[in-house]
Parts: structure tokens; sequence; C-alpha cells
């Protein structure tokens, strides 16, 4: 037994002196840093290494072959304070460690776990592995001014208790503060619990992780065993038993296992002279160093080991211990309670995790759940996990130096600066429950607007804190700046000139475009035709002279606009297609007599641009307010030639250059935010927006990445918005008297005939299927009433003579043809009776002469 007292070079100094006696293998060292120095000689000289306690998550690496870890890697155990830290939504941590090879690998682990769930280590605070408690104080006053409150300390049992002594006594420990120590702290707790109560006060609050052993018999046999062989002890200070004396347990009987596979294996102990080692003499007696020979096969049957200890199932997945778990502890009055666990298998959970092995993982954040905690102060409330840095240092806040809608940010000096989007950031900021202190930064050179966009980059040069204003929420900012909940929706809109459109005697045309009036007549005149032809054989108001019925066709057709149509219709066919008709009739009638309402009682205004589309495709000059991002959103996103785009720094920029438009040096349209054109309008009837909105965004305050202030002015925004403070101050800043032609209204788009295609082509089916199935009874009652033969008989059997007869046929009327039929077929009957006659006269005659013919003979 050798300790090396934490000491790298004893511990190398020490494994030397180990290994110059034979030996096969290493059970330990206990710490990290010494793991690293003895790993190397273990390596070269093949001799197993294992340890219970090095749990640096790099010495899992290719680099030490010959390292075992027989516990659980850091690596899980940041994983699990990463869970921990994102199911409670905090996004930055303080990191305290000893600055050696275990802390930082330890802590380079947790900040790659934390980047997983979109979280981070805002601070690295690294002390001496031999901080004095005045290295400690100076560290621990250096963070208290820091803005986060979420501090993992990741140290030895050595001087981790100091930390928090010195946190109780700067004040730290209390309400909005969360600690969170790695399973050093449990190890302390049971290894000498219970602690005396003035050193628990130290811990009141803390989270900390133990490594989880499932409960077994064999376990509580083994802590009944070790309670009573400790009973005994002399001195006064209590042995407890923690985790890492049952995996240092196990770790023999795995010894044990594997060099009794080794010997059934057919190993045998050898060493062999080292090569590499050339020195001879000395007092390290380095010449004695010999390589084992069996290492390689012993090394295997170590990692190839499946036994169940006393700290559960012994078996190795990629050099780590299978099913690592965590038990997560809160330290409360004079010991402590477990409020969960977390596993590699399933998270974070409230039950233990051999039983959740039993079903299939589920990740999902609604299957993770801790018990409540009780934090530092007492406090049972989820702390927010920050505050605002108490340094000194006020938040610099960049503001535009608007020259244009100043009602937005107006700019008086340097110490003066108002407007809405001021007054809702003030506003918001007095419902946060902490102070924020801060000043308002002009930025521009006041005679030209300036470009929100580099405002909003020099955030993240670190030039500003954060930037209020009139900043639209638009995608490339979204990737520089994290904003908050938008306080205005807006969006581009085309503000063009209008000009009003008086009533005239064809007013009453303008509802329909002429295509709609052509396509009306054209199927007026086609229904009265159809409905013509399918009551024209049965019905006698559609027969007559030609000229009667061709008056009948057009009064029909054009009186059913105004169901005043004075003909009845009898046939079923007929019926079905006036009725479909008539429908198609109201439609167009209901929706020509609301547009022409319209039209006659809402003054209309009229504008050469429709909108966007339009505007895109003539060639006419594009006005844009400087500083804006219209601009590059028109050239970027819609490729409209830079060429075409005109600045304005002011309202009155905007009106003239409308005024003039193209043709005298000014703009066809001008591209804004909808909420500078509606200020702008609000007081300038002349113009109006024409077309949609066809962006949409809101305005926000933008903040660095990652901010956690964004997300409390959101909810303060909300707030506003739930209150009505938020419309009180667009009242107070952006209210103004409306045009006096407030009824007025853009002209709205004809009645196209796109809105009514889906009737027309209703009504043209009906009566293509009507015409389809009356041509099949005409040709089906024409075989009937008149065949081949009759046509025959008149000796008329061209194509022609068919055509014509046909055409005679439809031509008749119904009841005509159908008396013709009957005599035709009373004609035939009598016909066909007198020759029976006949042949009945003719068979008795010749019956008579062959009889008296026989007679004669006789």
């Amino acid at each position: 037994m050798q300790d090396t007292n934490h000491s790298g070079i004893l511990g190398f100094a020490e494994a030397l002196q180990l290994l110059g006696g034979e030996t096969v293998a290493i059970i330990g060292p206990q710490d990290s840093v010494t793991a690293h120095v003895v790993s190397q000689v273990a390596d070269e000289l093949k001799v197993p290494l294992l340890s219970f306690s090095a749990a640096d998550p790099t010495l899992s690496s290719l680099q030490f072959p010959f390292f075992v870890r027989t516990t659980q890697n850091d690596l899980y155990q940041m994983a699990a304070i990463a869970e921990i830290v994102n199911y409670y939504d905090w996004r930055e941590v303080i990191a305290i460690y000893g600055d050696d090879d275990y802390g930082r690998n330890g802590i380079a682990a947790l900040g790659d776990k934390l980047a997983e769930k979109r979280c981070k280590i805002s601070f690295k605070a690294p002390l001496s592995p031999q901080a004095t408690q005045t290295e400690i104080t100076d560290l621990l006053v250096k963070l208290a001014l820091a803005e986060s409150r979420i501090l993992i300390v990741h140290t030895f049992a050595s001087w981790g208790p100091v930390v928090f002594r010195v946190a109780q006594h700067l004040g730290m420990m209390g309400p909005g503060y969360v600690w969170i120590a790695t399973n050093w702290l449990s190890t302390s707790l049971d290894t000498n619990s219970p602690l005396p109560p003035d050193e628990m006060t130290d811990f009141q609050g803390v989270l900390t992780l133990r490594m989880h052993t499932p409960d077994s018999k064999l376990k509580r046999k083994f802590v009944s065993r070790w309670r009573n062989l400790t009973r005994g002890n002399a001195s006064d200070a209590p042995i407890g038993l923690s985790t890492h004396g049952l995996y240092a347990y196990d770790t023999v009987r795995l010894l044990a296992h594997a060099i009794d596979s080794f010997f059934k294996q057919g190993g045998n102990i050898s060493f062999s002279k080292n090569p590499k080692v050339d020195l001879q003499g000395g007092d390290l007696h380095l010449d004695a160093m010999k390589i084992f020979d069996g290492g390689n096969l012993l090394l295997q049957n170590i990692f190839q080991a499946d036994v169940t200890g006393i700290s559960g199932p012994i078996k190795f997945i990629s050099k780590d211990l299978i099913n690592p778990a965590y038990e997560i502890i809160n330290v409360v009055g004079t010991g402590y309670r477990r409020i969960g666990y977390w596993s590699n298998y399933s998270g974070l959970s409230v039950e233990p995790p051999e039983i959740l092995y039993r079903s299939p993982p589920n990740r999902s954040s609604s299957n993770q759940f801790l018990y409540s905690v009780i934090w530092p102060g007492e406090k049972t409330e989820k702390p927010r996990g920050w505050v605002f840095p108490n340094n000194g240092r006020h938040l610099e806040i960049g503001v535009p130096n608007r020259v244009s809608f100043r009602e937005f940010v107006s700019v008086k000096g340097t110490d003066v600066i108002s407007g809405f989007c001021v007054d809702v950031f003030t506003a918001a900021l007095n419902l946060l429950p902490y102070a924020v202190p801060y000043k308002l930064i002009p930025f521009g050179d006041g005679h030209n607007n300036p470009s929100v966009t580099e405002l909003v980059r020099l955030i993240t040069a670190g030039v500003y804190d954060a930037a209020v204003g009139d900043i639209a929420i638009i995608t490339n900012r979204t990737r520089m700046v994290d904003f908050t909940q938008p306080y205005i929706e807006s969006g581009l809109v085309v503000v063009a000139p209008v000009r009003k459109l008086n009533s005239n005697a064809w007013a009453f045309l303008r509802p329909f475009p002429p295509r709609m009036w052509g396509v009306t007549a054209i199927f007026f005149l086609a229904v009265g035709a159809v409905v013509w032809i399918l009551e024209h054989r049965e019905n006698d108001d559609f027969r007559g002279p030609p000229r009667r019925q061709v008056v009948t066709v057009f009064w029909f057709s054009f009186s059913t606009m105004f169901f005043a149509h004075r003909e009845n219709t009898v046939s079923t066919l007929g019926r079905v297609v006036l009725l479909i008709w008539l429908f198609v009739v109201l439609i167009i009638t209901s929706s020509y007599t609301a547009s022409l309402t319209s039209i006659l009682t809402v003054q209309q205004l009229s504008s050469p641009i429709k909108g966007i589309g339009s505007l895109r495709s003539s060639k006419d000059p594009i006005g844009y307010q400087q500083g804006s991002f219209a601009r590059n959103y028109l050239v970027d996103d819609l490729g409209i030639d830079e060429s075409r785009l005109v600045p304005f720094n002011s309202p009155d920029e905007y009106a003239k250059a409308l005024k003039d438009g193209p043709n005298k040096g000014g703009v066809a349209a001008v591209v804004d935010d909808h909420a500078y054109a509606e200020l702008f309008l609000s007081t300038r009837c002349e113009f109006s927006i024409v077309g949609q909105q066809f962006t949409k965004n809101g305005w926000g305050f933008a903040f660095p990445r990652d901010s956690p202030l964004a997300i409390d002015m959101s909810t303060a925004i909300l707030k506003l918005s739930e209150n009505g403070d938020l419309q009180r101050i667009h009242d107070k800043w952006l209210l103004r008297s409306a045009c006096s032609s407030q009824g007025a209204k853009l002209e709205v788009d004809r009645l196209q005939l796109k809105s009514f295609w889906g009737l027309y082509l209703l009504c043209g089916l009906a009566c293509l299927i009507a015409l389809f199935i009356y041509f099949l009874q005409i040709v089906r009652q024409f075989s009937r009433h008149c065949p081949d033969k009759d046509i025959e008989s008149t000796g008329r059997s061209s194509r022609s003579s068919h055509i014509q007869t046909f055409l005679s046929f439809v031509d008749d009327k119904e009841e005509d043809v159908k008396i013709r039929s009957k005599r035709r077929n009373i004609e035939r009957t009598y016909k066909n009776d007198d020759e029976s006659s006949s042949s009945h006269s003719n068979k008795r005659h010749i019956d008579w002469s062959r009889n008296s013919s026989l007679e004669s003979e006789n």
C-alpha cells in the first residue's frame, strides 16, 4: 500500500518503485492527476492500472490503453449537470474548478455537454490545486459581481468546503443563487456523516451528485459488515462508506476474477527486459523494470469481465462501465434528501434507473421530472439564475438618430431621447423585478437616417450592449442578435398616389370587365337556344314561323335575367337546364348589385399601381426610406434593379416625389414599413397603400445572443400588451387626425370571370348533357317511327334524303309524329289482314281443284 498524498511526482516515484518488483497489476491511484503520470509507466510495461476513483474523461482515450477505470466516467456526471441546468431553463453557468488535469478536463466536458443543450459556461474560475482561503475569497468577490447565479463547483474535498464557507461569509448562499457540487461533496457527506451543524450550514440548498449503485442483498450485507468493522474505531472521527468504497471493493474482486481467468487460459507470470530502457545503476533502478509478458491477456480478461458486484453489474463498453447513473441530492438541514436520478438511459426521473431499464428509453422533455428543491435561502421557488451585473457599469444602448418619423425615436441633444419606441422600452423595464442601469446613446450623424442593420452588428462587436428603436426583426439580423417579443406588428407596403373616381353615365358597367359582360351575354343566348331545342317539339310557345322563333329565343334568353320569362317549360330536360341557369343568374345579379352599390355609395380611389407585382414589372423609379431594410429586400429578394431605387430622408421628400411622379423626376411609388406608412398617410389623403402587405415582421429590441435580459423584456412587453399600456403609448405618439375623406377606399378589383367560371362550367355541362340525352331520344324515336323501308318506299334512299327526313322529323311536333305513327300502324295492320285473307282464299281454291281431279280419275 502506497500513499501519494495527491502528488504527481510522488505517484510517479512510487510507481517506479512498485513496478521494479515484477508487478502484474496496480489498483489506483485515487486521483486523476497521478493517474495521468502513472499510466505512462503502466503502458510502457504492459501492466494494467485499475482506478476506482480517477474520473477524468481524458483517461479513457487511446493514449492510455492499460488504464482501466472501475468507476463512472466524469463525462456522464457532466452530462447529468447539463441536463439539470437545461431542466430548470437556465442558460449560463459559472464553473469553479481546480486548475489541474482533473479540473480542466472535467469542465471541458461540462462545456461540451452544455453546448448540446444550447447552454454555456459564461465564466471559468480556476483555482490553484492548493488554493488558500484568501485566493478563494478574491475569486468569489469577483464572481459576486457577475451576471450568472448558477455556480458549478468541481474540485477536491480538500478545499471544496472552503469555497462554501467563504461564500456563506460573503452572502452568496442566499436567495437567487444556485450551487451545484460534483460528487466530491456527496463523497464527503457519506464518509464523514454526520458533519457538525456549523459545517452543514455552509451547504444548505446545495445540489450535489452521487454515483448510483442499485440496492441489492449483496450491498446491504456488505454495508452491515462495514458498520460492524468500523464500530470499534478508537478515533472520534466516523468512518462512513461512500460509493468510492464500494467501487474499490469491486475493483479487487474484478481483478481477482480476471487473474483467475488468466490462469485458466494458460497464462503464466513472466517478464522480459524493456529494450527502451538503457539506464543502469542509480537509486531509481530503472533497469529493474521489466515488461509483463501476459499484460495484454490480463487486460483482455479485465475488459471482458461480466460479474455482479456490490455496486451493481460490472461490465465494460468502450472502456467505461455500463449503465452510468447518478443520484441528485439536495442538502437540507442536518442531512440531505434525494430529489431524483439521472441515467444515460432515460435522463432525469424520480424512478430508480433499474426500473426504467425494463422499458424503452424515453428522453422526451415531458418525461423528465425531479422532486421540488429547497434552494439557498430556504426558498422553494426556482431561482431565475441570473441578475443584472452589479459592477457599476451601465448598459450602453444604441438608439438610431432618426431624421424622419421622429415620433418613433427623437434625439434632442445627447441626453434627451424620447419617442414611441423609447417609451415602450422604459415601460417594460419598469415591470422587471430588478433594476437595470442603462444609458441611451444616439447612433447616426443626425443628417441621414442611420443603417439599423449596422447598429445591430455593433452589438455583436461589443460596441453596444443592446439596441432600442424602430428595429424590424428580419432574417439577417436574427443571425446576429436575439430579439424580444415584437411590440408592434409591421411589414413592407407600397404607397402610391391615388385619384378619386367620380360616377358617370356608364358607372353601371364598372362591376364587370368587358370579358365578363361578353361571356355572360353568350351564355344568355346559349341557354336560350338550348331551351328552345329541348322545348321545340313539345311546347307550342317555342313553335311558329322562323321569325317568331328567333324573337322567342332572344326574349326568353334575356328575360331570365329578371326572372320574367313568360314561356313555360314542359320537358324535363328543359326544366333542369333552366333551373341551373336561374341559379347562376341569381348569383351573378346578386354580385353585380352588391358591387354596383359599393361603387355608387363609397367614394372610390384609383391608382395605376396595383401592388408590388405591378410595381416590380414596371420600369418606373421606386422610393424607399434611407437606412431601411427595404432597399436590400427589393434588390436581393425581388430582383429590382438598384438604379430604380431612390432614397428619401423625410416624409416631405416622400410627398414631393410622389406628386411629381416618374415623368417629372419623382417616383411611381414608395416602399416602406407599414408603421411609417400609416403615420405618413394620416394627414396626406392624396396617397394610399395599394395592394397587400408583402412581408410580415415586427419591431423588437435587440440584445446579444443568449442574453437573459431579452427573455425578461419579452415577458414585460407581453404584460404591457395585456394591461393596455402598450396601446396607450401607441395612441400618445402615433394617433393622428384621419383624412377628411374617411369613407374613401381604394378601388376594389372588378368582378372577374375567374370568380364565376365554376358556375359557368356547371351550366355549360348541364346544357351539353341535356342536349346529348335529347339527341339520343330523338334518334331512338326516329328509328322507331320512321323505318328505313318507309324512306325507301318514297324512292329517296340517299344520305341527304336521310338527313332531310331526320331534320323534318325533328322539326315536327311530337304529337303529330305520334298521330302519323299510329295511323301508319293501323294501315299496316289492315294491309296485313287483306293479304292474309287473299292467301286463305287461294289455298281453298287449290284444295278444291285437287279434289275435283281425283274424283274425275276415279
